[in-house]
C-alpha cells in the first residue's frame, strides 16, 4: 500500500508527455518556413534593386528579371508544398508523401536561392 508521501511524490513527476518525433517535425516545418520567408525577402530586394538600378531595361537585365519572376513562382510552389505538409499532420516517414514533399521544398529553395545569387552578382558588379 502506497504511503500519502509516495502518492504525493508520484504526482509531482507526473508531467506532460512530449512526443519528440513531433516536436522535431514541428520544428523542421517552422524552420521551412522561416526559410521561406528569408528567401522571399532576399528575392523581393533583388527585384528591387533590379528595378531601381535600371539595369532591368537591358537584355542581361531582362534575363535576370525573368529568373528572378521563377524564384518567385518556385517559392509560391514552396508554400503551397509547405500548407499540404501542415495538413498531413501525419510523421514524414522515409519514402512517404511528407519525405517526398519536404525533398521539394528543399529542392525548390535551393534552385532560387541560386537564382537570387545570380542577380546579386550582376547587381553587386554594376553598381
Amino acid at each position: 500500500m502506497d504511503t500519502p508521501s509516495q502518492r504525493t511524490r508520484a504526482r509531482r513527476y507526473a508531467g506532460p508527455v512530449v512526443e519528440l518525433e513531433r516536436a522535431r517535425d514541428d520544428r523542421r516545418l517552422r524552420d521551412c518556413h522561416a526559410r521561406l520567408r528569408e528567401v522571399v525577402e532576399v528575392n523581393r530586394k533583388a527585384l528591387g534593386g533590379l528595378f531601381q538600378s535600371g539595369l532591368i531595361y537591358t537584355r542581361h537585365g531582362a534575363r535576370l528579371g525573368r529568373d528572378l519572376l521563377l524564384a518567385q513562382q518556385h517559392l509560391i510552389k514552396v508554400r503551397e508544398l509547405l500548407a499540404r505538409l501542415g495538413e498531413l499532420g501525419e510523421r514524414p516517414e522515409e519514402g512517404g508523401e511528407g519525405a517526398l514533399l519536404y525533398r521539394q521544398v528543399q529542392v525548390l529553395l535551393a534552385r532560387t536561392a541560386e537564382l537570387t545569387a545570380r542577380s546579386d552578382g550582376v547587381l553587386a558588379r554594376e553598381r
